[in-house]
């Protein structure tokens, strides 16, 4: 069974793709390089919510 689905943690979108752009936003899993940094120490919620704003960057559909 997947670790991540057990414990219901919320995996990393870490693609191994990792350079951020000009707006300090990752170009492979589209967070930023604070969000990136501080994702070890985040709560379930806290990494829910920067998985929503990853969808919203993805879709570029930010501002």
């Amino acid at each position: 069974m997947n670790q991540d689905i057990k414990t219901n943690e919320v995996a990393s979108p870490c693609v191994s793709i990792c350079a951020l752009d000009d707006e300090d936003v990752c170009v492979g899993c589209h967070r930023t390089g604070a969000e990136i940094t501080a994702w070890g120490a985040m709560t379930t919620m806290q990494k829910q919510a920067v998985m929503k704003k990853v969808r919203e960057r993805e879709s570029g559909s930010y501002i």
